[in-house]
């Protein structure tokens, strides 16, 4: 007898064991159709998976939010079959479904173009429309390894040959083509439908290795229905025309170049943003009772030897020998002699030495210690990615020492400051995810269980603790010191980006023996909360760039205003209300050239200042401007006080 309990708590019995196929056919015909994969105590599972147990049990539909991942990975299996069909003698290899879509590495001689991505789509849709029944076969590990290698796919026979002896050979059959893969997979290929587009091409090194053979990627996207297809293109559309690196180049913010790999130039224009995001950022800090430190970028590694970082991010961290020549790259630390330093990947240890400095006392506490660290990471060449992803970077990092007391209420402040400070950057939409313990950690079980409750219990008072604000909870995400919050905030095309963390940790000040001196006049380790809104400043403003199309606001544009003329009669007045206007605090241009006033709008508006001042012959005789804002047709005449207070109100930070 096989019990199966389904979502609705009710319960059906069976004589003998069923497949999942059978379980929702007894159910009823429109659910055995619209059936995916079944979900067996919450592993999904193939439908025609044997159930030999009790156990909890629904049914996988394409409304599931797990199906998507299941449709992708097939997709990936018909694109190699449609591979293989219409360009015989590519070997496959790896294809696994990823966020958004899913791709496949192919080894060919001749290199895939875009107008092949054509052909692979539309064989794709005739194997969709073939059916083919899709079926799972385990197979003695010599018979795959030799029939791989009989197909010359030699890359499969590899990967047979590696997989430990106690695992099954899992073969899924797919028409007349076949595949290894653990599974699950859909029951035909009609089941994945049409809702699939073939995106772009890549090179791929076997299994990662740079001294292996380069392979050929071939990148697609997979959803559920034709509508999620089109949102999504037309998302991937829109943020081609946002991507920071071209509207950065347009406004004449920043520039990357091999001389400096991972590192920014900041341009002018580029730089008086991150000023007036971290004037705005230091001014909420301040308000909020944080005391802004400055540390040292070399440190001996004795230091990172002792945090436990070093253990950690050695491959990441970039070390330099100190008065000690021929030190080899893996040579111990000499611990004492500085013979390795290394420049911070982080700034918690040099805060935790600030923090020893002197005998600090429970009524010191909490110390909430802020920097605006540059920080390197030895980040791979191929990771880097614009002001996304760098090598040299700025966090609005902090650190919060306080007693156990004063965690969940420390915790709770710091979430409703972000809170404010997202909403003022325009991110109204976030959500907060709760990164618990990983497998390989320091502290003990106790330890973790008192950290992660700590959070949890913050949390809930903001309020955001619901699945209404998107609340999750992640298994094995947590640092190997402490678990965290994550703040993943939604820009303006429904992408989101995990900006903000707080860290909650007991093991840092045990490793640096920091300590404070109780009520009870005795020693006692503090509790240190790592936390961060924006991440980085280069990251965030990639995001804010994005996020804004390169129209800021106008507290946060480069350039507020540009003040045009229409003839050259009118110069000496632009400068007197370029003047007028600086004096106000806004920062202004003068744009006097000798050319037609439509060019210089047009030109002005493409690197997207939020406001051209016009003036002309009218507006020196009436001592006016004409206002026209970024994206508008309309001028507003002003008389030059009156647009001098109103631009100011209006360029006010939040």
């Amino acid at each position: 007898m096989v019990a199966i309990t389904l979502p609705d708590g009710s319960t059906r019995r069976y004589e003998k064991p069923i497949t999942g196929a059978d379980v929702a056919t007894d159910i009823g015909p429109g659910l055995a159709k619209a059936a995916l994969a079944v979900r067996v105590s919450g592993t999904i599972r193939d439908l025609s998976a044997v159930i030999e147990s009790d156990c909890d049990l629904s049914i996988v539909t394409r409304k599931d939010p797990d199906a998507l991942e299941l449709l992708r990975h097939d997709a990936a299996h018909v694109m190699a079959e449609a591979v293989q069909e219409l360009y015989p003698g590519t070997q496959v290899t790896i294809g696994p479904a990823i966020e958004n879509g899913f791709y496949y590495d192919f080894a060919r001689e001749e290199a895939f173009t875009p107008d092949d991505l054509v052909k692979i789509e539309e064989r794709m849709r005739e194997i969709v429309d073939r059916n083919e029944t899709i079926t799972r076969e385990v197979w003695e590990r010599e018979k795959a390894i030799d029939h791989f290698k009989s197909l010359g796919e030699h890359y499969k026979a590899e990967i047979v040959n590696d997989l430990p002896t106690d695992e099954p050979v899992s073969i899924y059959r797919q028409g007349n083509w076949l595949d290894l893969c653990l599974g699950p997979h859909l029951p035909s290929t009609g089941k994945l439908g049409k809702a699939f587009k073939l995106s772009k091409l890549a090179g791929a090194y076997w299994r990662g290795d740079s001294r292996n053979t380069m392979l050929q990627r071939i990148y697609g996207t997979a959803w559920a229905d034709e509508k999620q297809l089109k949102k999504y293109l037309t998302m991937v559309e829109e943020a081609e025309k946002r991507d920071h690196r071209k509207i950065g180049q347009e406004m004449d913010l920043f520039h990357l170049q091999s001389e400096a790999q991972g590192s920014v130039f900041w341009h002018s224009n580029g730089y008086m943003l991150w000023r007036a995001l971290e004037k705005y950022l230091r001014r909420r800090l301040d308000s909020a009772g944080y005391q802004e430190v400055k540390t040292p970028q070399l440190m001996d590694a004795s230091q990172w030897e002792v945090s436990g970082h070093w253990g950690k991010y050695r491959e990441n961290m970039f070390v330099v020998p100190d008065e000690v020549p021929n030190i080899e790259d893996n040579a111990p630390v000499i611990s004492g002699n500085a013979a390795l330093m290394a420049m911070k990947p982080m700034n918690c240890p040099a805060h935790v030495l600030i923090f020893r400095q002197g005998i600090k006392s429970y009524r010191d506490l909490p110390i909430r210690m802020a920097e605006f660290g540059c920080c390197h990471r030895n980040e791979p060449h191929g990771a880097l990615h614009g002001l996304m992803r760098v090598r040299q970077f700025t966090q609005d990092d902090a650190h919060i020492f306080c007693r156990e007391d004063q965690i969940v209420d420390e915790v709770r402040r710091f979430c409703e400051l972000l809170d404010t400070i997202y909403k003022d950057l325009g991110f109204e939409a976030y959500t907060i995810k709760l990164a618990l313990r990983p497998e390989n950690r320091f502290g003990s079980d106790e330890m973790w269980d008192k950290a992660e409750n700590n959070l949890r219990d913050a949390v809930r008072l903001t309020g955001r603790a619901t699945s209404e604000y998107g609340w999750e909870e992640l298994p094995g995400e947590g640092a190997f010191y402490s678990p965290k919050l994550e703040f993943h905030l939604t820009d303006a095309i429904g992408r989101t980006w995990q900006c903000g963390t707080i860290q909650l940790d007991y093991v840092l000040p045990e490793r640096l023996d920091a300590s404070y001196i109780g009520e009870d006049g005795a020693k006692h380790r503090p509790v240190l909360l790592h936390r961060a809104i924006l991440g980085t400043f280069e990251r965030f403003i990639g995001i804010l760039i994005e996020h804004f199309a390169g129209k800021f606001p106008l507290w946060l544009a480069p350039i507020q205003a540009v003040v045009c003329t229409i003839t050259e009669d009118s110069n000496a007045y632009a400068n007197d209300v370029a003047t007028e206007l600086r004096d106000a605090g806004l920062r202004i241009e003068t744009d006097l050239r000798n050319e037609k006033i439509n060019y210089k709008i047009r030109e002005h508006s493409l690197a997207k200042v939020p406001v051209i001042v016009i003036v002309g012959k009218k507006e020196v005789e009436e001592q006016t401007v004409a206002l026209r804002r970024l994206g508008g047709a309309a001028q507003e005449v002003l008389a030059l006080k009156d647009a001098a207070d109103r631009l100011a109100q209006e360029s006010a930070a939040p």
